[in-house]
């Protein structure tokens, strides 16, 4: 039984989220193989080898891969796939965008956002914005399968020596194309990724209010969050969403400011090892989840605990 994780990466670099999807992987108990696609990926190819516990690492190199276009992708997973038993994603954007069309080609049922491996066939996964925990057994041929990051610890960097071989690369497929892309760019370390998290939600009142956060945020070496109230809002850009239909995160310390605690956004980070949650009502749900509580006016207490550290 063989294993195929496709590789998120930006062609240099693999994407953090990688590495928790090889650990995935390595619970299943076959031989694990990386799928790199793209163009120029020597780099990130050189990085899937030393991955630990990976055995093989697919190269695909060419012109299509290079922006990771969906329909691409998936012709390339597609093209390797009579190989494995299992397919892995991330469940990132990136993730989420190919692994549907590989299941629905294979005719197969995707498994998504686990959480655990019980066995070959059987998985965890939270349903109803994480409050069950469901356990689900496949049995289709092909298991596709999206792996929740925060779930499983990152599978070491270094320490492993895979052999790389390079595989045909697909052709455009001609049914998108790449128009362009914008990227934010931030001294602070990348949402889902980050040790910190510092969260706004709606009590911040004001997109102004929300720089209340910043001094506080890099006193802590922390990244920015916010609810999906204060993004819908304009308060917080859309990329600093936190929870059920934003990003997953499971930081060491996730601080909450003026967040309520709707279970939308407690989806989203309450398996964070620590939460603090400042709110000046102390009937707010946060507080059922929060380690730290504290009851008071986010623009007083805010200061004050920014000053303190």
């Amino acid at each position: 039984m063989a294993i195929l994780v496709v590789a998120e990466h930006d062609n240099a670099q693999l994407r953090p989220a990688t590495l928790n999807t090889v650990s995935a992987a390595r619970k299943l108990g076959g031989e694990v193989h990386v799928l790199v696609a793209g163009s120029g990926v020597s780099g990130a190819a050189q990085a899937a080898a030393q991955v630990a516990g990976v055995s093989k690492v697919l190269v695909a190199d060419g012109a299509a891969l290079a922006e990771g276009l969906a329909e691409n992708v998936a012709a390339q997973v597609l093209a390797a796939a009579s190989a494995y038993s299992h397919i892995l994603f991330p469940a990132t954007a990136y993730g989420k965008n190919i692994a549907p069309r590989v299941a629905a080609k294979l005719d197969v049922a995707q498994i998504s956002d686990i959480i655990g491996v019980v066995s070959a066939d059987t998985f965890d996964r939270p349903i109803y914005a994480g409050n069950a925990i469901a356990t689900v057994q496949s049995g289709d041929a092909v298991k596709v399968i999206t792996v929740r990051s925060t779930a499983f610890d990152a599978a070491a960097a270094s320490g492993g020596s895979a052999a790389v071989e390079d595989v045909a690369a697909v052709s455009d497929s001609g049914k998108s194309s790449f128009v362009g892309r914008e990227v934010a760019k931030s001294d602070r370390p990348e949402l889902t990724a980050a040790k910190a998290v510092v969260s706004g939600g709606r009590g911040m009142g004001s997109a102004e209010n929300f720089k209340l956060l910043e001094p506080l945020a890099d006193k802590l070496g922390a990244a920015m969050g916010a609810s999906r109230a204060a993004v819908d809002a304009g308060y917080a850009p859309n990329d600093w969403q936190v929870g059920q239909t934003g990003k997953i995160v499971a930081p060491q310390l996730y601080v909450a400011v003026g967040i309520s605690g709707a279970i939308q956004h407690l989806a989203g980070m309450k398996d964070s090892k620590v939460i603090v949650a400042i709110n000046k009502d102390a009937e707010a749900p946060i507080f059922g989840v929060a380690d730290y509580g504290l009851v008071a006016d986010l623009f007083t207490a805010v200061p004050e605990l920014t000053q303190a550290l």
